[in-house]
């Protein structure tokens, strides 16, 4: 039983914005009850929102554990207020069949967070022989992607989608075209500079376009992964208009960061989408502002120091989830263009509906999954000092206000700063 007392309590999906008492019995929000027995949390000055839905991580376990784990991702997760994660089926193997699926939710009954898995939609995430997505859910996926690599074969697409809204859970699409993509920076000014091939913001918008035709023809949901170009996000705005099922998720750092980062050579803000110009950034947090965008997602991608060390060479993709709400709460809601219930309703409680999933809530009866921040303490990155085994933060050295103290999972406290 834990009691924390005195805290700020905002829930959107609660309606809730007061300073009052937070009960857990049971591992699930209760009535209150006395204190006896209890563990007492003093909230006083701190902020209680529901535990953050991150609807896309990459866990790397099954077969790249020197990048991450399972337990230790899900540890980086609860630092950064994650009490619910999804994870992407780009491990080795990849999650396409049912034995890998169990071996993820096995490994993570013990985990600090609740893991929901992807499942394959085609074997190795080749595009060449769909999956068994029956079995898939039958084993306990939550979504379908071949995210990592968009999936080439139109048809095997619109079949997963059909599936996947049957069985009543998302299809979250990585939008690129192989065929124009493949560079290691955004396509320009940056990628001419540094004399390295650019990947053009049409390799995803022609991703984006065929995934927003498909819903429209079909009148089947679609997720959009990792929006990053200005023209993506004009293009899901004009869906939208038009009553297309498509929903889409930002990041942290396509928000925060552009291109210019790479003048220095550091392969740590080298990821898939790229970081783009300032004018995609502004029309991410624009898309973000009119609604256009749904969620906010870190792609949380771990690699090795070692792997990192060569800009050229280095495989793409940036960790996120212990910095994802400091840099969200930083650029959104210290700047005013968002409250908190903005930011929580796109970090929480729109993902959980996303995914279907109990989460994203303080009601009675409900996981007791909640995060406790402090909204006014400024702090620095540190890479030694974070939680995961992976040290590539784009956010690395940058001044972030808002910081997570504690997390409770299930009712069970999983991070704690003191």
């Amino acid at each position: 039983m834990i009691i924390i007392k005195n805290v700020h309590i905002i829930s959107p999906a609660d309606a809730l914005d007061t300073t009052d008492n937070v009960y857990i019995r049971n591992g699930v929000f209760s009535e209150p009850f006395k204190e006896d027995s209890a563990e007492i949390i003093d909230g006083a000055g701190l902020c209680a929102v529901p535990g953050l839905v991150d609807l896309h991580v990459h866990l790397r376990d099954p077969g790249q554990t020197q990048k991450e784990d399972i337990i230790t991702g899900c540890r980086a997760a609860a630092a950064g207020g994650v009490t619910s994660l999804l994870a992407m089926p780009n491990t080795v193997p990849a999650a396409d069949t049912s034995e890998t699926v169990r071996y993820i939710l096995d490994k993570a009954q013990n985990a600090d967070a609740h893991v929901y898995v992807v499942g394959a939609i085609t074997h190795g995430l080749k595009s060449q022989t769909p999956t068994n997505i029956q079995s898939l859910y039958h084993a306990g996926i939550a979504a379908l992607s071949d995210d990592g690599r968009p999936v080439e074969n139109t048809a095997f697409m619109v079949d997963a989608m059909k599936k996947a809204a049957e069985l009543n859970i998302p299809v979250t699409a990585h939008c690129e075209d192989p065929y124009l993509a493949g560079g290691k920076v955004n396509e320009g000014k940056m990628s001419e500079m540094l004399g390295v091939r650019g990947m053009p913001a049409a390799a995803e918008d022609a991703g984006t376009a065929r995934e927003i035709a498909l819903a429209e023809a079909y009148d089947l949901p679609i997720h959009i992964c990792h929006v990053s170009t200005a023209t993506s996000a004009a293009m899901i705005r004009d869906a939208k208009k038009r009553g297309v099922k498509v929903t889409a998720e930002t990041a942290p750092h396509y928000i925060t960061l552009t291109e210019e980062a790479l003048a220095t050579r550091d392969a740590d803000y080298r990821m898939n989408p790229p970081l783009r110009t300032e004018k995609d950034r502004l029309a991410m947090i624009e898309a973000l502002l009119d609604g256009t965008i749904d969620a906010i997602a870190t792609d949380h991608a771990p690699h090795t120091v070692q792997e990192k060390a060569d800009f050229v060479n280095a495989p793409n993709g940036s960790i996120g989830m212990e910095t994802s709400f400091s840099a969200c709460y930083t650029v959104l809601v210290k700047s005013g263009k968002m409250t908190v219930s903005q930011l929580v309703d796109k970090m929480s409680c729109t993902p959980a509906k996303i995914l279907h999933i109990h989460a994203g809530t303080l009601a009675v009866g409900q996981p007791a999954d909640i995060m406790l921040f402090d909204p006014n303490e400024e702090w620095t990155v540190d890479t030694e000092k974070l939680h995961g085994k992976s040290k590539n933060t784009p956010f690395k050295n940058m001044t972030l206000t808002s910081k997570v103290k504690l997390t409770v999972c299930g009712g069970k406290i999983v991070f704690n700063e003191e």
